[in-house]
Formats: C-alpha cells, sequence, structure tokens
C-alpha cells in the first residue's frame, strides 16, 4: 500500500512538472491540424465531350487507373468545352477537358480571373482539320468567304475556335455557318450540302480518315501557319507529312500544315491536391508516349496559360509525383503525408520540452528537501545566535517535527540520499543542541 502511495504521488509530481508541456504540445496539435488537408473524396467527376470522342475515351482510361487508386472517376459526357466549363462553376463536375483557347465567360474581359478554376497542364494536342470541296487549292480561310462552313455544335471547342479564326479573317457570324460537327458535318460535305468543315480530332479519328479518302474532298494546308501562332499563342503549328494517312494511295499528297490548340485538364481550385497529382499521374501514363504529333514525355506540360497553373501541377510537372505516391500506396501516401504534417511541429515542440523537463522535475524534488533544509538552517542560526534554555523543549519539538518531516518526504528512488543526508543534518544540530544543553 505504501509503495502505491508513492508511486501515485511520485506520479502526482511528474504530472505537476509535465502539465505545461502537455498544454503547449496540445496547442501545438490544435495550430499543426488547422494545416491538415481532410482526406481526400473517394469520388470525383469528369466532365468530357459527346461519348463518341477522344475528351470520353480518355476519361474512361483515367477512370480505370484511379479505380487502381481506390477513387472512383464517374465520367460525365457533355456537349463540349464550353458545357464542361459551365459544369466546373456550377460544382456539378471537378475535374474537366477543356479545348485550349476557349474563353473564360467573364463580365469585364480585362478583369482579373477569379473563375476559382486551376489547370493541371495540357495533356495532348487536338488538330484542327479544314476539309472543304472544289478543284482550286485552297490555303488561306479568306478562300472560304461565301461558302457554307461546318463550325461544330453549340457549346463545343471547335466552334468557339472557328468562329475565332474566321472572324479574324473578316468571316463573321451568320446563316452560312452550320452548327454540324464530326460524322455529320462530313457526310454533308460529302453530299455537296455544304461546302467546308472545321474539325477537330486525333489525326486516326474515323472521320478524319473517312473524309481523308472521300472523292472531291480536299484538306487545307494553312499556309500562314506561323502567323497564326504569333496571333492565338494557344495554337501550335504541326505538319501532316506527306503520305502518312496511306502510302499506297499516297495521302496527303503533300505535306500539310495544320494548327493544333491543346486539351487541357481543368479543375476547381478546391480539388484536394493529392487527388490532383493523382490526375496528373493518370495523365502522364495515358499521354506520356510517344504519338504523331508529339515526342515522349512532351505531356502533361503547361502550354497553355488559359487559366493559372495549380501549384501542385507546377510541382508535378517539376519534379515528378511525391516521394511517397511513388513508392507507396495511394491511400498509404496521403495517411503518411497527412501526419508528417501534424506530426513534425509536434516533435519539434517536445525536443527541446523534453530536454527541459527532466531539470525541472530534479529541480522540484530536491525543493522539498530544500524547504526543510531552510527551516533548518534558520533553526541552527537561532540555536547558535539566540539560545534560550528556557526554549529547550521548543527546541527539541521543532527538530523532531523536521525529522519527521523529512522521514515523510516521497522522492524518487534515485533522490533517497537527498533525504537521509537531510536526516543526518537534524541529528547534526541536534547534537549541537546537546551540546548548547550541557553548556547552559
Amino acid at each position: 500500500m505504501a509503495k502505491l502511495k508513492a508511486g501515485l504521488l511520485s506520479l502526482r509530481d511528474l504530472f505537476a512538472t509535465a502539465w505545461w508541456i502537455f498544454l503547449i504540445v496540445g496547442i501545438g496539435f490544435v495550430v499543426a491540424y488547422q494545416f491538415v488537408q481532410p482526406a481526400p473524396p473517394s469520388h470525383i467527376v469528369i466532365t468530357t465531350g459527346s461519348e463518341s470522342g477522344a475528351y470520353y475515351q480518355f476519361a474512361k482510361r483515367y477512370a480505370a487507373i484511379l479505380a487502381r487508386n481506390g477513387v472512383t472517376l464517374e465520367v460525365k459526357a457533355s456537349a463540349g468545352s464550353l458545357e464542361n466549363l459551365e459544369r466546373l462553376g456550377k460544382d456539378e463536375a471537378q475535374v474537366a477537358f477543356v479545348q485550349g483557347g476557349v474563353a473564360i465567360p467573364k463580365d469585364d474581359p480585362d478583369e482579373a480571373d477569379d473563375s476559382g478554376l486551376l489547370s493541371l497542364g495540357s495533356v495532348f494536342y487536338e488538330p484542327v482539320w479544314v476539309f472543304y470541296r472544289g478543284e482550286k487549292k485552297l490555303e488561306r480561310l479568306t478562300e472560304l468567304r461565301g461558302k457554307r462552313i461546318a463550325i461544330g455544335q453549340e457549346g463545343s471547342g471547335i466552334r468557339q475556335l472557328a468562329q475565332q479564326l474566321l472572324l479574324a479573317n473578316e468571316i463573321k457570324p451568320g446563316d452560312h455557318l452550320v452548327p454540324l460537327a464530326g460524322l455529320k458535318a462530313a457526310e454533308e460535305l460529302q453530299q455537296g450540302r455544304i461546302d467546308a468543315a472545321f474539325i477537330i480530332a486525333a489525326e486516326n479519328a474515323p472521320v478524319v480518315q473517312v473524309l481523308l479518302r472521300s472523292p472531291g474532298v480536299k484538306l487545307m494546308s494553312f499556309s500562314q501557319a506561323a502567323a497564326y501562332q504569333r496571333r492565338f499563342p494557344f495554337l501550335t503549328k504541326l505538319t501532316f507529312p506527306h503520305g502518312v494517312a496511306d502510302l499506297v494511295r499516297d495521302l496527303p499528297p503533300d505535306d500539310i500544315k495544320l494548327l493544333a490548340p491543346t486539351a487541357n485538364l481543368i479543375v476547381r481550385d478546391g480539388l484536394h491536391p493529392a487527388l490532383q497529382t493523382l490526375l496528373l499521374q493518370a495523365a502522364s501514363e495515358v499521354h506520356g508516349k510517344s504519338g504523331f504529333f508529339q515526342d515522349a514525355g512532351e505531356f502533361p506540360a503547361y502550354k497553355d496559360p488559359m487559366l493559372p497553373l495549380s501549384s501542385e501541377a507546377a510541382r508535378y510537372l517539376k519534379s515528378g509525383a511525391p516521394f511517397l505516391q511513388r513508392y507507396l500506396p495511394f491511400w498509404l501516401a496521403v495517411l503518411i503525408d497527412r501526419l508528417i504534417v501534424l506530426l513534425v511541429p509536434i516533435v519539434a515542440l517536445l525536443i527541446p520540452l523534453l530536454k527541459i523537463a527532466p531539470a525541472i522535475y530534479t529541480w522540484r524534488v530536491r525543493a522539498k528537501v530544500f524547504r526543510i533544509y531552510g527551516e533548518l538552517k534558520f533553526l541552527e542560526n537561532d540555536l547558535k545566535n539566540n539560545f534560550d534554555p528556557a526554549l529547550l523543549g521548543e527546541y527539541r519539538s521543532r527538530l523532531d517535527g523536521l525529522d519527521e518531516e523529512a522521514s515523510q518526504l516521497h522522492v524518487p528512488l534515485g533522490f533517497t540520499d537527498l533525504v537521509y543526508t537531510l536526516r543526518e543534518h537534524v541529528n547534526l544540530v541536534r547534537q549541537t543542541l546537546v551540546k548548547l544543553e550541557q553548556n547552559a
């Protein structure tokens, strides 16, 4: 029972010594927790384009990659880039493919970007193909003036881009600009019901392959491609080599100069940083290989400044995936990353505090002994300077009280020598009192 009591008293001393450490660490924990990102959601939505388009197919591949990491990516089809931006703005989706050069709607064109959207970078080129009917070789958009031109559906990126390029060539909007896209536009062009069509698709897309082989249909080579690239920085000049589509039929019969915006991965600025990195890893896996118009490792990259680049994307494009996500499962990497943010400042606080704590604890234990020493010294001085034989009983009582108090002290085993030394010194003062009594 006595040992239990002594142990409890020691714990009380320890707590009395360390309570302020617990308080400081607790405050540090609360402050550090404010900087800990919540766990990433397990379900996000990406808005793409039509189900037959490249955006949708690429998003499906992203979804398979994210599923391996325990994240569900819901793929939603749309009319195109403009609708994708609207969905992001309404938080109906957290991720979107958006064609380069698509303007973010603003009340004032000069106001700073406050859309709440960020770019994760460009992920692939989207060649612009302008197919037309006629015997005459066309190399400038101005030569399409007065013709019926398919420019894509409402809400699509190709429609906005086509209108930009045509307007730069003083071809204004009107009934001659037809809202047709893809295979429907190709069919109308083949039948001669329209004169030209803007198509934005990969080189192996069915609509491109069909029109390259259609009798009477030609592909425009942009003779002013360099000028367009200067005037529209989001465009890149590409070359479609002579004969590359079909060596036997020699298609195309000449090198074709094309223009291409990039497809960009756009996110809401509140999307969890870990998910941004995971999306970039998926983009690297899907788009990082060499292709018809791109080199290996060229994408993802920040090629279109339509929106500010996410800080997570900037780090990824510079240094690659975070260290933990390279070698650990996604969920474990995120957990450790959150714990590091929480524990590092706490450990930084604990190291100096734990160095100070033993000294304070020692001082508290010794203080109990030193207090009795103070009273003993005061009594000894009183005996030497003001001894009064009439107060012998009081002197003895005070010494006995000090001895009793010393014997009742509960100190850790490592400090018991102080108690025994104190009691020896009490006896020395008692011997002094005996001598004074004999000499009185």
